[in-house]
């Protein structure tokens, strides 16, 4: 048995805002909330006086690089980050090598990630073979294997027929179409977002209409077909603003925003051309990055996500126009919306656990995770005054291209439960 004392339990899901004891059985489930709970002969003690307790931190856009590219990261190294950032689940985008576009691939993760027993993974399967954009993966196929999304990310659907066809098929096994919004005609060579920035760079300009047009394309493909869409890392308010007049009209349509684009900007790329500031989409202007923690904080953008997407030191020492879009983030998520956000009164805490907690897994149809008798004790405590500063060491990725590396964060995860199974004990990942 495990027994959490003392914690200050969150979740907006049950109206539970207290401090309370958790009592979790040997079948890892829920029995008991209340106060001054006190532990059978052999109970497992965790003080959770001064933490917050809440339902398990999930994020549904992570790349873990196996099968194929396992010299960038492995499934079980990104377990590890996931476990250390609080995270008890994760949803794996689909541009390995081979592409998640049939079962087998589906199998192959999901008995890495069984092995390794740390944060559970739900694979997301391609929406197109290869994600080449030019016939249909194996939509069924992938959802008898259990995959909990549909996502060409990465590159995105380029064809509205294309993904109109495929929002058809994936309508009719309820799940969602997650959209890497890129029109590739209009982006072109981009690397950094066009305007002051990229001319005093010198570097070729990618255009926000270049998101902002598949944005609005597929909300109405979404319309047309009834298929539940998400938007991938919005990073514009025009972005947030086309999501919300479609959920006005009545879509099912979603969206989310990473970090990088809520506490970083193009202003923060310098002449040094550190590629650790190179992300697909690329960071916008100061004016937007404010805008996306407006939308977040009020609830117009649904969720938080890390594109956590690792990369071998040797890519990232490139020229910056050569260098591979993406950083590492499982780590530093939530420390990052800790510090930025809720240690400054900006969101409040039951906003971050519905963006980092309870839609997430409603958008990608993952099992209900609350803090009530009877459920699943998959929880995340967090110690929101520990300070400490990010170092290479930190990060338990194989990869280190974080930009956030020498930032002085304050909050983090000190524990997490799987099922009442620690996977995160004092802020150190538990072998298994």
């Amino acid at each position: 048995m495990l027994l959490l004392k003392g914690g200050h339990l969150v979740d907006p899901q049950v109206g539970l805002d207290a401090v309370l004891d958790v009592l979790v059985g040997d079948d890892g489930k829920i029995c008991q909330l209340g106060e001054g709970i006190e532990p059978a002969e052999g109970c497992r003690v965790v003080d959770a006086a001064g933490k917050y307790v809440i339902p398990g931190l999930v994020d549904i856009h992570v790349h873990f690089r196996d099968p194929g590219l396992e010299y960038k990261e492995t499934i079980e190294g990104g377990c590890r980050s996931a476990a250390k950032g609080g995270y008890t689940d994760v949803c794996t985008m689909p541009n390995t090598k081979p592409v998640c576009d049939d079962a087998p691939v589906v199998v192959y993760q999901l008995a890495k990630a069984a092995a390794a027993g740390l944060a559970r993974v739900h694979p997301i399967g391609a929406i197109t073979k290869g994600e080449a954009g030019e016939s249909l993966a194996e939509i069924g196929n992938l959802y008898k294997a259990g995959v909990c999304a549909y996502s060409d990310d990465g590159r995105g659907v380029q064809s509205a027929g294309m993904l109109r066809t495929a929002m058809d098929y994936i309508a009719q096994f309820d799940r969602v179409a997650i959209s890497h919004c890129q029109d590739e005609s209009v982006v072109g060579k981009g690397v950094v977002n066009e305007g002051v920035v990229s001319s005093r760079l010198g570097l070729a300009g990618w255009p926000a209409q270049g998101e902002e047009v598949q944005v609005g394309r597929d909300i109405l493909l979404s319309e047309l077909t009834g298929c539940p869409l998400h938007i991938a890392h919005v990073t514009t308010a025009q972005a947030v603003d086309m999501v919300v007049r479609g959920r006005e009209r009545g879509i099912e349509v979603s969206c989310e925003v990473c970090p990088h684009h809520l506490f970083l900007c193009e202003d923060d790329i310098t002449d040094d051309y550190d590629t650790n500031y190179k992300m697909n989409p690329p960071l916008r202007t100061h004016e937007d990055m404010l805008a996306l923690q407006d939308a977040l904080c009020d609830g117009r953008i649904d969720c938080i996500v890390s594109d956590h997407a690792p990369h071998a030191a040797h890519e990232k020492a490139l020229e910056f126009e050569l260098a591979p879009f993406g950083i590492v983030g499982l780590e530093t998520e939530l420390p990052l919306v800790l510090t930025h956000l809720v240690n400054t009164g900006k969101m409040s805490w039951n906003r971050l656990v519905d963006a980092m907690c309870v839609r997430p897994r409603q958008i990608c149809r993952l099992p209900r995770v609350a803090i009530e008798a009877g459920c699943e004790a998959t929880l995340t405590v967090v110690d929101p005054a520990e300070r400490f500063t990010v170092t290479e060491d930190f990060l338990e990725s194989r990869a280190k291209n974080s930009p956030f590396i020498g930032a002085e964060l304050c909050g983090r995860a000190v524990y997490a439960f799987v099922e009442g199974k620690a996977i995160l004990a004092n802020g150190e990942v538990v072998s298994q």
